[in-house]
């Protein structure tokens, strides 16, 4: 185990160093690059050649990501084009929200998935299987500002029961604890419901699947053959082999979850991540740009690693060597 460990983690560093030189790289491509953004057109030479030896960008370009790289390692992600303000600043402010949506949407999708994903195949080709499998395919093909969108349509305008956007009511003076916590949770049922439906409708169908190849094993038929009771082997030996290969995809979907979040703040006004990365986009803030592809990346790589890991948990069989 700890020889596989070891070079898996060899292996993230390796695909660290390359995906930032693909970053780097694709950032300073972007048509007019870092000075079309820095640089207004009334500047006068003087204060353009200023801001280019401050920024670096007098520099060969191999000698600017030198720069970088080790700045970043550092902990410095450089400052904003947009305010000035470091980016390691202005990521921090925006993590809690995105945790807040993203724990609270995986949870969500993570029960409700399970629930339809056994059921379903508890009763295959029943009438609960046909239904979930139509609306497990239509949550694979709906996008999700679309049905981000519809949630806004129905719950907050026409109904007008709960709020559309942002994470808090405008005003909370005069809020209780409870009333505080009360106003968020409203807010963040749209977003979830809207973020979640694509892990439900993948994962409930990747649960449906695996039960039912479990179930059919020797050692499933061996303890009902010892007189256990359905449940029992259902719950303590078909589940939790079943349970391995929807481990790899929740741990993918979590890393890779920043592109959904992305669009589901954007559309909701969401203050984290995902809506930081839309802004940066429009205004083309290469710092921030930068360091969250970054971060993004290594978030992929990290939880794929722990997906690994949880594998010899769930099932004592594996080994690594």
């Amino acid at each position: 185990m700890t020889r596989y460990l070891l070079r898996r983690i060899i292996q993230s560093v390796v695909m660290l160093f390359v995906m930032s030189v693909v970053f780097f790289m694709l950032i300073h491509l972007i048509p007019g690059g870092p000075a079309a953004v820095l640089f207004s057109p009334h500047l006068s030479l003087a204060a353009r050649h200023q801001l280019t030896v401050s920024y670096g960008l007098d520099k060969p370009l191999p000698v600017q990501y030198l720069t970088w790289l080790g700045k970043f390692l550092h902990g410095d992600m450089g400052n904003s084009f947009a305010n000035g303000l470091p980016v390691s600043s202005s990521i921090a402010s925006r993590v809690p929200a995105t945790l807040e949506l993203l724990l609270s949407a995986f949870a969500f999708a993570l029960i409700l998935a399970i629930l339809l994903g056994v059921t379903a195949a508890v009763r295959q080709y029943s009438l609960i299987d046909y239904t979930t499998t139509v609306l497990a395919y239509l949550g694979i093909s709906m996008p999700i500002f679309a049905f981000g969108l519809v949630l806004q349509e129905i719950f907050g305008v026409q109904l007008g029961w709960l709020p559309t956007f942002s994470n808090q009511s405008a005003i909370t003076s005069g809020f209780s604890s409870f009333d505080f916590f009360l106003d968020r949770l409203v807010h963040l049922i749209l977003p979830t419901i809207a973020l979640s439906l694509l892990f439900i409708a993948v994962w409930s169908r990747y649960l449906r699947s695996s039960m039912l190849d479990v179930v059919k094993q020797d050692y499933i038929r061996t303890a009902r053959a010892k007189g256990m009771s359905g449940r029992v082997v259902f719950f303590r030996h078909a589940l939790r082999n079943a349970l391995i290969p929807l481990t790899t995809q929740v741990a993918i979907d979590f890393g890779g979850v920043f592109s959904g979040a992305v669009i589901t703040e954007t559309v909701f006004a969401w203050p984290g991540l995902g809506r930081l990365f839309y802004d940066s986009l429009e205004a083309r803030d290469y710092p921030i740009l930068l360091a969250m592809l970054m971060l993004s990346t290594a978030s992929v790589i990290f939880f794929n690693l722990v997906a690994d890991m949880l594998y010899s948990v769930l099932d004592p069989r594996i080994r690594y060597s």
